[in-house]
């Protein structure tokens, strides 16, 4: 664990102790200055970990979210912002209709998606990842089509030039896409760059692409680029989104739900 991040979790655990407290006792506890807390605290709050009002910082009780992850994998994304994720998936799950063929893309959010597929609708799915296969491999009347290749812990997915082509085979009504961060200006990005073939791949295979991220992604920007915002249909997300983002989204032609 970095210096930032082991600040962070003292910023985490010294505020659950505390309850309430101003940017200037922060900075006493953490011995840093009142701009670095300030910076911790855009941070904090962007994934509604902490609120900040009236120049009191407080622990947001809503958040499942225990300290600061040190790097992405699934299993830490798992806890954070997990309740408006599944709202999310669950959401999305009615968006799939009999008969669809469709793409279910890696990541937390999709994990939900995938869990509330009903069983017994007939469907085709194909999916790369390892928690998507564990929730659709049990359910009945899914046609399941899964490329494989090399397989990558942190977001249990699997990728290969092999599985690339397979996509590029495949013709998809509907396609749902994960993202790490979203930008007006600098698109869809995700953590890895092993990632950026298959998502293209399977954007390009899909006539309907369907985007689930929770408010926190908005205005973040990760190492990979993918996409742009105007190639998204539709997209579904919480309703802690900023209303700027919703105005911006409806204003470019993008269907927005609010969960």
């Amino acid at each position: 664990m970095n210096k930032k991040e082991t600040r962070l979790n003292n910023f985490i655990h010294f505020l659950k102790i505390r309850n309430s407290i101003t940017v200037k006792e922060m900075a006493n506890h953490l011995n840093v200055s009142e701009m670095t807390v300030r910076r911790d605290i855009k941070e904090l709050t962007a994934d509604h970990t902490i609120n900040f009002e009236n120049g009191k910082i407080m622990f947001n009780p809503q958040s499942s979210l225990s300290e600061a992850s040190p790097s992405y994998s699934l299993e830490s994304e798992k806890e954070k912002r997990n309740l408006q994720k599944e709202l999310i998936g669950k959401f999305a799950a009615t968006l799939v209709d009999p008969n669809d063929t469709v793409i279910i893309d890696s990541g937390s959010t999709t994990e939900h998606l995938a869990h509330y597929i009903p069983g017994g609708m007939p469907m085709t799915a194909l999916c790369y990842s390892m928690n998507i296969l564990n929730e659709l491999i049990t359910k009945e009347d899914i046609s399941l089509i899964f490329p494989g290749g090399f397989y990558h812990p942190n977001a249990q997915m699997f990728e290969s030039q092999q599985g690339i082509e397979l996509i590029n085979q495949i013709r998809a009504n509907k396609v749902f896409l994960s993202a790490a961060g979203i930008h007006r200006e600098l698109g869809i990005t995700c953590m890895h760059n092993y990632e950026i073939s298959t998502m293209q791949a399977v954007i390009k295979s899909s006539v309907t692409k369907i985007l689930l991220a929770d408010s926190s992604k908005f205005d973040q920007i990760r190492p990979a680029y993918f996409a742009s915002l105007e190639c998204i249909d539709i997209i579904v997300t919480d309703h802690y989104l900023a209303e700027e983002w919703q105005e911006y989204i409806r204003g470019v032609g993008i269907e927005l739900y609010l969960v």
